[in-house]
């Protein structure tokens, strides 16, 4: 039976609000929720998994009180770890490892413990649901690249979105302009086992968008009342292997390898937008706020990120409009370590909810994950904890 609201606000209204321990699984951004937990003089726990656990319980066990260490990650959801969770006040912050090795079933129907973030919208990520975030990307009227239902439809360069076999954190894209190349790429990466037949029906099918990348990150507010709506933090891109090592070399070698392109991602970097261009993506998200709300009601909560790219607009003849158009959503932490140090959003944030940290007795905002920490301080001193979580 999936789990109500109602039942999570009732469990952290028997909360100690004022020794609040943040905790987060020990994968993805696990780094980033524990340096800013930290900060802003939380308890801190982290879920491991056996043979992963070393990053956290080793080189940074600074940043987390406590460790749970499991067999797999999939072992939060038993009653004995819930049960000591609840014990020591957990606020549980979803990431994507989260999502892909806990469940959407589990998190929705059996994990019991109160999160920062809106669990119900977290099975929107994937492509095979009905509901999903393209149907809302769609719904909200955001610009989004053509799809194509099936390789006999495309009439232009497109990229296909796979999942990979063996990782499923991971795809493996890969890029075609007609039927016949799509199916000679596809049979590439199926004969070199990079995919599976299952994982190639799912694929999601779509226009390669010609433009610059941007990973738009947000920090979308449940206090409406004190913060606002949501907030821009700034702009990221990845680095992803192997498909930039492939473009670091000279065209003809690119040519000559005929290797499958992965795009793992292994790192990021940060961009800026002209200023010009920065309403395109504060109403992008505007719309994408409002959608959420109605469909998956209380919306939101957290950080975002809408990931897209800045083109020409096809539907202008003259190709001389830009638009933003979104790829993808992160309805969780979108894991942007860089954002915090390359954007000069960041600064303008920490002038906005300057009198606010000083209230707390707090310094100052510096990366993403900071923003969701300040509305729990503020939730938990002010006794409104039920109204930041699910």
């Amino acid at each position: 039976m999936v789990i109500k609201r109602e039942e999570i606000q009732d469990v952290v209204s028997k909360y100690d609000a004022g020794s609040v321990t943040i905790g987060v699984l020990g994968s993805h951004s696990a780094e980033e929720v524990g340096v800013s937990a930290k900060s802003f003089g939380f308890k801190t726990l982290v879920v491991c998994q056996k043979g992963r656990e070393e990053l956290y319980a080793k080189y940074n066990k600074h940043l987390f009180d406590h460790v749970i260490l499991l067999e797999k990650f999939s072992d939060i959801v038993r009653e004995d770890v819930q049960e000591e969770m609840r014990r020591l006040n957990t606020i549980f912050i979803p990431n994507r490892s989260f999502s892909v090795y806990v469940g959407y079933d589990n998190i929705e129907n059996v994990f019991m413990v109160p999160m920062y973030g809106n669990r119900m919208m977290l099975r929107t990520e994937e492509r095979s649901e009905e509901r999903n975030q393209y149907w809302l990307l769609e719904k909200a009227g955001i610009k989004t690249p053509k799809k194509f239902n099936k390789p006999e439809e495309i009439d232009r360069l497109v990229i296909v979105k796979v999942q990979q076999k063996k990782k499923p954190l991971e795809r493996a894209f890969f890029y075609a302009s007609s039927p016949e190349e799509y199916y000679k790429s596809a049979e590439e990466l199926l004969k070199k086992d990079v995919i599976s037949e299952e994982g190639l029906k799912k694929a999601r099918i779509e226009e390669y968008v010609l433009g610059q990348k941007f990973n738009a990150n947000f920090q979308g507010w449940a206090l409406k009342d004190v913060f606002g709506d949501f907030d821009l933090l700034g702009f990221d891109d990845r680095k992803q292997t192997n498909l930039h090592g492939l473009l670091s070399l000279p065209a003809k070698d690119q040519v000559s390898l005929n290797i499958p392109i992965k795009n793992e991602e292994v790192g990021h970097y940060g961009l800026t937008m002209r200023e010009s261009l920065k309403p395109l993506v504060y109403k992008a998200a505007e719309k994408f706020r409002r959608v959420c709300e109605e469909e998956y009601p209380p919306g939101i909560i957290g950080l975002f990120a809408l990931q897209g790219a800045i083109a020409y607009d096809t539907d202008d003849p003259e190709q001389k409009r830009l638009e933003f158009y979104v790829f993808d959503v992160s309805p969780r932490i979108p894991g942007c370590p860089c954002v915090g140090p390359t954007s000069p959003e960041m600064r303008r944030l920490a002038l906005k909810y300057l009198s606010l940290l000083k209230r707390y007795g707090l310094e100052r905002i510096e990366t993403p994950m900071d923003l969701p920490m300040l509305e729990i301080k503020h939730a938990t001193i002010n006794n409104r904890l039920e109204e930041i979580v699910t």
